[in-house]
Order: C-alpha cells, then sequence, then structure tokens
C-alpha cells in the first residue's frame, strides 16, 4: 500500500509529521510506501509555524491520501482555508478520490474533503473549532478521535492524526504491528475510534 501525505504552504506541521512519524516505521514492511506530495510536483512548503520542509514528490496515483490541515478557522492566507478557495486542491481531491482504497485527513484536512464533495450524509470528525462547519457540508458528525467509515477515515485536531495513523496501521498490518510502532514512539494509543461498522 502507497500512501501519500499531501502538503501545502501553511500546513499544520504535527498534522504531517505525526502521521509521517507513524508511517515511517510502517514503510519498513514491505507491503507499506510512504510518500509526501505536493499537489503540482515537489514543492518547498512553509508551514503554519514556520517550519519549512520539503515534498519531494509530487501527487500521483496512491492507493490512499492522507490529507492535513491548518489555517481554516482563522481563514489565514495560506493552509487549508486558501485552498479551498482556490478550488485546484479538492478539484483533485474529488477526481482521485474514486480510484482509492481510502482517503483521510486529520483536523481541518477534513473541510478540504467536505468541499471536494467527500462528506456528505457519512460518519466524519475534524477538530473541534470546525464540527458545525462539517456537519453544514452534510457529514453526520461523531465526535470521536478517530471516525472509520471504511474508504473514508478522518480524525479530530492535530495530535488525533497520529491515532488514526496507528488504526491504519492496525488495520493494514495488524494490531502487534501497530502497538509495537506505538511503542518505538513511546507514544499511548487512545483508541477512541468510531467504526461505522460497529
Amino acid at each position: 500500500m502507497r500512501i501519500e501525505i499531501l502538503v501545502f504552504d501553511g500546513v499544520d506541521e504535527m498534522d504531517v509529521m505525526g502521521p509521517f512519524e507513524v508511517w515511517s516505521h510502517a514503510a519498513r514492511q514491505p507491503e507499506f510506501e510512504l510518500a509526501v506530495v505536493g499537489l503540482d510536483g515537489p514543492a518547498e512548503v512553509t508551514g503554519l509555524h514556520g517550519l519549512q520542509f520539503k515534498a519531494p514528490e509530487g501527487l500521483g496515483q496512491p492507493d490512499a491520501l492522507f490529507v492535513p490541515g491548518g489555517g481554516w478557522m482563522n481563514r489565514a492566507e495560506k493552509g487549508a482555508w486558501a485552498e479551498a478557495r482556490r478550488g485546484v486542491m479538492t478539484a483533485r481531491i474529488a477526481e482521485l478520490a474514486p480510484s482509492l482504497q481510502w482517503i483521510g485527513s486529520v483536523c481541518t484536512g477534513s473541510m478540504l474533503l467536505a468541499e471536494a464533495g467527500l462528506v456528505k450524509g457519512r460518519p466524519a470528525t475534524t477538530n473541534r473549532g470546525a464540527w458545525a462547519e462539517l456537519e453544514a457540508f452534510g457529514a453526520e458528525l461523531k465526535t470521536n478521535r478517530v471516525v472509520d467509515d471504511g474508504t473514508l477515515i478522518t480524525a479530530g485536531g492535530i495530535t488525533s492524526g497520529i491515532d488514526l495513523a496507528l488504526h491504519v496501521v492496525e488495520r493494514e498490518l495488524g494490531a502487534d504491528v501497530a502497538d509495537g510502532i506505538a511503542g518505538a514512539m513511546e507514544y499511548t494509543r487512545d483508541r477512541d475510534v468510531y467504526r461505522s461498522a460497529d
């Protein structure tokens, strides 16, 4: 499975780095691959808090796509809100979604999925500061830390992305692998996961 993390200027650094850390450990397994990607090709990104980092590749045809957030609730000039207003990223997400095994988000990355038309009538979550907006897009709001609706996996604010990433590892590679990664990271898992199958 190849997961691509889609990054952009104004992205919240923790939204990216938490899941990246988890999935970097998982990528030691031969069936797991990870890339940080820019929308239009390789990109140099400046995060919400000023951290600069590189996305060495452009968005391709992954098995799964993960969309972080940042800059939504304060309507920042750069970040998820700005990307939604520009419309290019959300159009690409909408185009790519049907071919994916799953699409995921953390924090206000879910608002980009909402703008792409992917949450209507589906259980989902986001940063609590954007719950009302997510509901306005027709999502069935869940307040769990992670919400797994099969092909749509969303997480609440910022650090909940780590729990989403570990949940994905457990779903794809098993609980022993996920727990091993959490142990290596000295991270105590929060298993507050809503599953549609439950």
